[in-house]
């Protein structure tokens, strides 16, 4: 069994210049873009302290992406909602649902291309049937998410539930409020949770 991939190592250094250790030269944020797009692996370090500094720099990426014309993927929508999760009690489960969200778009997108081509006779698909594929295909993934999250903790799960209709009965004030988990604990149901994802994944 072939051993994985090395990722390799970028030194960003104090005068910002990016150097590829692997190709033995300098390197700018718009060649690391075309490696992800290759799917090369990296991981980028600070030269001086040695720090892993990867999360910023595709986040610097992104951003470099975003501002071409044409190239917009993350609507203003979004991006207020984004920004609204740091520090709610919420953005500890954010990674993990983008994570799977995204994946499983990526291990789908040859079923869409599919399913549109079929739709359309190869031609050119409207933006509402497009949203409409798309929207189906995020609604079954929502539910999954929701019925797996529900699975190891109700208490979030009704959270996130919105369209939840209310109780016919108010809560009275002897009824004890439903006790939050603990970090660890938390930390232990989403492990549990992507592992049920997965598998409710490979059944569908």
């Amino acid at each position: 069994m072939a051993s994985e991939k090395t990722p390799i190592t970028i030194k960003k250094y104090a005068n910002r210049r990016l150097y590829n250790t692997g190709t033995s030269t300098y390197v700018t944020l718009e060649d690391l873009a075309v490696m992800v797009k290759k799917g090369e692996d990296f991981v980028v370090f600070d030269a001086k302290s040695g720090e892993d500094i990867t999360r910023p720099v595709l986040a610097q990426i992104i951003f470099e992406q975003e501002g071409k014309d044409g190239q917009s993927l993350l609507p203003i929508t979004f991006l207020r909602q984004l920004i609204r999760f740091y520090g709610d009690s919420m953005q500890m489960l954010v990674p993990s649902y983008l994570e799977y969200s995204i994946g499983n778009l990526t291990n789908q997108q040859q079923k869409f291309r599919e399913q549109i081509q079929s739709a359309i006779g190869g031609k050119e698909l409207p933006g509402g049937q497009m949203f409409g594929v798309l929207e189906e295909q995020a609604r079954a993934n929502m539910a999954m998410f929701s019925q797996a999250l529900g699975m190891f903790n109700p208490f979030v799960a009704k959270v996130a539930g919105a369209g939840d209709k209310p109780s016919a009965e108010p809560r009275s004030e002897e009824t004890p409020a439903p006790a939050m988990p603990d970090i660890d604990s938390l930390k232990k149901q989403l492990a549990d949770m992507q592992a049920k994802i997965e598998s409710l994944s490979r059944k569908g």
